[in-house]
């Protein structure tokens, strides 16, 4: 493609036809031009493969630069090649970080989904605490988490003995009768 076809560019992006007649008389040059910077050769077949693909995205917007088509193609190939090095030292970053850390083993594997069990039956119990009304709740928080007797946290809370001993007592059946949290409920009110 000479520079008189320039606006030919322009069709790279929905012109097959285009598109090949650009990447037969580009693709040695580009993948000379990558190979000359990558040393894998399969990194250089991808990188190349990728700054066609660029071309395709950016023709439409193509509006003719000094030396033509060639220097614009090479420009894109400049940036492909970038953003792969940039990934690579982003990458090779992340395997730094990991090296040298050991690897879990089923005994570690298996504490911590121990550990994720436990907490989900906690995060389970607290959502059965917030759907407690608001008086049941805080008997059962002031008695069985703060430590106060039935009688100190009737006085907390400004009601009657036998009021607190009813709202604990219907906390703690709510909570006993949820589905799967009778035994960390019973932990928790013991």
């Amino acid at each position: 493609m000479s520079a008189r076809d320039e606006p030919a560019v322009r069709s790279i992006g929905t012109d097959p036809a285009a598109f090949t007649e650009f990447y037969r008389a580009h693709v040695a040059e580009v993948t000379r031009f990558v190979a000359r910077r990558v040393a894998d050769p399969e990194l250089v077949a991808d990188l190349t493969a990728e700054v066609f693909l660029a071309v395709i995205d950016a023709a439409a917007r193509y509006r003719g630069s000094f030396g033509g088509p060639r220097t614009w193609l090479y420009g894109i190939a400049r940036n492909v090649i970038a953003a792969q090095a940039r990934r690579s030292v982003r990458e090779q970053r992340a395997e730094s970080l990991v090296a040298g850390r050991r690897l879990l083993d089923a005994d570690d594997v298996d504490r911590l989904t121990e550990k994720i069990d436990a907490l989900r039956r906690v995060r389970e119990l607290h959502k059965a605490l917030r759907a407690l009304p608001e008086g049941e709740r805080a008997v059962l928080e002031l008695v069985s988490v703060d430590g106060l007797t039935v009688a100190e946290a009737a006085a907390a809370l400004n009601i009657r003995q036998v009021a607190a001993r009813v709202r604990l007592h219907r906390a703690r059946r709510a909570l006993l009768s949820a589905p799967g949290l009778s035994i960390v409920a019973e932990e928790v009110m013991s």
